[in-house]
Formats: C-alpha cells, sequence, structure tokens
C-alpha cells in the first residue's frame, strides 16, 4: 500500500495520547493514528466483509440493480 505524506493540525492533549499509545504499543505515531482511522471509518470491517463476498462481480451488480429497481417501484 502507498502511502502519502501529510500535516495535520489537531490537538496537543490528543497528539500527546498518540504519542503514549504509540510508545506503550511499541508502535509509531503514523500506524495508531492510520489505525484508529481506519478503526473510525468502518474501513476494517468493510475489508473483512469483501474479503467474505462470494458474488462475481456481475452477480453483485445484478443484485444492486434488482435492490435499486424494488425501490423505485416502492416510491411510485
Amino acid at each position: 500500500m502507498s502511502k502519502t505524506r501529510t500535516t495535520l493540525t489537531i490537538d496537543e492533549k490528543l497528539l500527546t495520547a498518540v504519542k503514549v499509545t504509540a510508545t506503550r504499543s511499541g508502535k509509531g505515531d503514523s500506524q495508531v493514528i492510520e489505525e484508529a482511522l481506519r478503526r473510525d471509518l468502518g474501513l476494517d470491517l468493510l475489508n473483512h466483509i469483501w474479503e467474505r463476498a462470494t458474488f462475481t462481480e456481475a452477480e453483485a451488480a445484478r443484485v444492486a440493480l434488482e435492490a435499486q429497481e424494488a425501490t423505485r417501484h416502492a416510491q411510485s
């Protein structure tokens, strides 16, 4: 996975908490922040769901289209 450097402006107490967590866990500050963002954004859950998905791309598209059509008919 590629990484991009960025600059953040965050509360000093929050940064201190990140640094303490990183030190206690043996991780870097960036890793602690990235893991927290992934958790909060639900990305780990999405990856888990995708890993367990059994539909092909065509099947998933068909089911999505059927759901969209059913919603349109229900709104009519």
